[in-house]
């Protein structure tokens, strides 16, 4: 009765790899449902061949450390996150490659030393939305023509995407005549207190900030902004879905099925001249291979090991193409929602 046992222990190593994600599990299902498409897109199915740990913030960012350096400890071939998951990644790890997805500037953030040679261990995908926030006033201006002054709802949890939002919008509201005015909420107690300062404004319309937080409440802030009669715009189409006025911006899902892409030991569903994660229509990064591998490799009979370090770096779905910094980012969409005046 011995070869049973034998036969077991020759079995292959079934890969383990950590996702990361600073929202909740119920918020971000369609997320980690992108994620794992994009990944059996490269003939890794959760279950079958690989194994996926899931760790969840619920909002709460000062956990992500912890779970962060609980994948680290676990010995995952790769930890995968959105902007504060990836942030606390590099913080816990200079070797475990981390797959990140984020609507900032990586290179802001620290998480890449720069877009055409990322370096570190970190690579992944960007939506830029945070740039996209000027774009998000104008198109609310046109529907709320009369708001003179346009509230900016940010989270202070994330100085980097608040930042970039604040700035960017007040530049834009200057062009357009317009006045800002800068409500923060880091969580769901914060916001009757934002909305109460909404009305002592006097805001005629709101502005919510690419925030991974402020995705994971959507519900709750689409009803405060009806309750208030306040047009509401945000960079993803999920809250407008919610009852949000409008959403200007990128694709959270293709992001994260690009994201599950590269994180494949490699991709089968490569076109000529693109990288595994990147779509037909996007550049090679500046110093992208032609045959570009996966953030891992995997052999039967083997544990999963890394990949070398900075090897790519690709956007998506953005509003167009850079040739200056390589990066190529396609489908803004833009969603009104009818039944709002």
């Amino acid at each position: 009765m011995a070869w049973p046992l034998a036969a077991r222990a020759q079995q292959p190593v079934m890969p383990v790899l950590g996702f990361l994600n600073g929202g909740s599990a119920w918020e971000y299902a369609h997320v980690a449902a992108a994620f794992r498409q994009g990944l059996s897109e490269t003939g890794y199915v959760e279950g079958q061949n690989v194994s996926i740990v899931y760790h969840w913030a619920e909002g709460h960012y000062d956990r992500l450390p912890i779970m962060a350096a609980d994948l680290v400890n676990r010995q995952v071939a790769v930890i995968v996150g959105n902007t504060p998951a990836a942030l606390a990644a590099k913080v816990a790890t200079a070797t475990v490659p981390i797959i990140f997805f984020t609507a900032a500037d990586p290179v802001a953030d620290g998480l890449v030393a720069s877009l055409s040679r990322p370096g570190g261990n970190a690579t992944g995908v960007s939506t830029l939305n945070t740039e996209l926030v000027p774009k998000q006033l104008e198109v609310l201006h046109e529907l709320a023509p009369t708001a003179s002054i346009i509230a900016l709802l940010v989270n202070p949890s994330m100085p980097s995407l608040t930042h970039i939002a604040t700035e960017s919008t007040n530049v834009a509201a200057r062009t357009l005549g317009l006045h800002t005015h800068v409500i923060h909420a880091s969580t769901e107690r914060d916001f009757d207190a934002a909305f109460a300062t909404l009305l002592q404004v006097h805001a005629g319309a709101l502005i919510i900030a690419p925030d991974p937080f402020f995705l994971s409440q959507r519900d709750q802030l689409a009803t405060l902004a009806v309750q208030h009669g306040l047009p509401a715009s945000y960079n993803l189409h999920e809250p407008a879905k919610a009852g949000g006025l409008m959403s200007y911006g990128t694709s959270v899902t293709e992001a994260s099925r690009q994201a599950g892409l590269y994180t494949g030991p490699g991709s089968q569903r490569r076109e000529a001249g693109c990288p595994a994660g990147a779509t037909a229509d996007q550049v090679r990064a500046g110093n992208q291979p032609q045959h570009c591998e996966g953030s891992w490799t995997h052999h039967p009979g083997q544990p999963a090991r890394a990949r070398r370090r900075g090897h790519r770096m690709s956007g998506a779905s953005s509003s167009r193409c850079s040739h200056s910094t390589r990066m190529c980012h396609t489908g803004v969409h833009v969603s009104c929602i009818e039944g709002h005046s």
